[in-house]
């Protein structure tokens, strides 16, 4: 089986090149991003694997089904950048469901921790032997309330971190998962409760019409004075714009960012000889309660390997068996998984 790899880079290639040779899948690896302009590097492969900001748009997945190419393997677990509507009856997509949830969850407390310990600026004065502390004081996670949106694998491993921390959790999620309210340190609430309650709001769900810009002007208007805010999810869940009007108004304590929503033009990139065109970003890139990291939560050894592993394994089972647990759902049109052919 021969796939063509878009947006590679270098630490993708070691685990794939492990496990394409156990099972002799073929990688032909592109450092271009997959789209309208670069679809015909596809020509003559079997599928394409891409990553979270490749463009899989109406235009692309027609150009792919006239060569032939009947694969699109995410090696990753959101999709919001496939027309899945479009993919409907013409290409299999699949994903990587979880690579390791607990890279992303350790993450986004690391930065949460780094940003009210002050951590990173701590770190560029002792570099340059400044040992004041004025102006480093930070905050007790003990008895403070984390809002959690999204309790899938990750969020739940998040609420696992922040219960070692003597965390409250309140938690939000469409389809709540079974046993995970206590009734008293984790309870189930509406996001109207979460936001007026929380002193900490991390986002761990997917892109969904329902989640589009969960955190704007709205909801923050309803959020405690100083809350924290954290994405480790995908960048449209927040509204730049209005995060950053409430960063400077001081209703918003402190932002932790690893997505945004334009992220595709700038991350994974080394953009620091160049002026940041997008002004937004560079406007809360500035602010000093802010921390920004580029879509790393993650960039670990295990989620790499386990990334490659599942990958190669969904594009086996499905070319040995035309079955493979982890496509995405095209029957009905759903972007929803499907089992035994019924959505849920």
């Amino acid at each position: 089986m021969k796939i063509a790899f878009f947006d590679t880079k270098p630490y993708d290639k070691p685990a794939f090149e492990k496990y394409g040779a156990e099972h002799g899948v073929k990688f032909k690896y592109f450092e271009t991003k997959l789209n309208e302009d670069t679809v015909e590097l596809a020509q003559g492969y079997d599928g394409v694997c891409v990553f979270v900001n490749d463009t899989v748009n109406a235009a692309v997945i027609d150009r792919l089904v006239e060569m032939g190419v009947n694969i699109i393997a995410l090696r990753c677990a959101g999709f919001n950048n496939v027309d899945m509507k479009h993919a409907f009856g013409k290409v299999h997509v699949m994903r990587v469901p979880a690579y390791s949830p607990y890279a992303v969850a350790e993450h986004t407390m690391a930065m949460l921790l780094t940003s009210i310990r002050r951590i990173h600026k701590a770190y560029i004065r002792t570099r340059d032997f400044n040992f004041s502390l004025a102006g480093l004081t930070g905050f007790d996670l003990h008895g403070k309330t984390v809002g959690v949106i999204g309790t899938g694998r990750i969020g739940r491993v998040f609420i696992d971190i922040c219960r070692g921390f003597g965390m409250k959790v309140l938690a939000y999620d469409k389809f709540p998962a079974e046993g995970l309210d206590n009734g008293d340190t984790i309870r189930y609430v509406s996001t109207d409760e979460l936001f007026e309650k929380s002193d900490i709001i991390s986002l761990h769900c997917p892109l969904t019409e329902d989640t589009y810009h969960i955190i704007d002007e709205s909801s923050l208007a309803k959020c405690r004075q100083g809350v924290v805010i954290l994405n480790t999810s995908r960048g449209a869940l927040v509204d730049a714009e209005a995060l950053l009007a409430g960063i400077k108004s001081r209703k918003v304590g402190a932002a932790c960012l690893d997505v945004y929503e334009e992220e595709s033009d700038f991350f994974f990139e080394d953009y620091s000889g160049h002026i940041m065109e997008d002004d937004t970003l560079a406007r809360l890139i500035s602010m000093p309660n802010v921390i920004v990291s580029s879509h790393q939560a993650f960039l670990t050894v295990e989620a790499l390997e386990n990334i490659a592993e599942t990958t190669v394994k969904n594009l086996v089972d499905f070319s040995t068996t035309q079955h493979c647990a982890n496509e995405l759902c095209y029957r009905c049109g759903n972007t929803v998984d499907c089992k035994d052919g019924k959505c849920f």
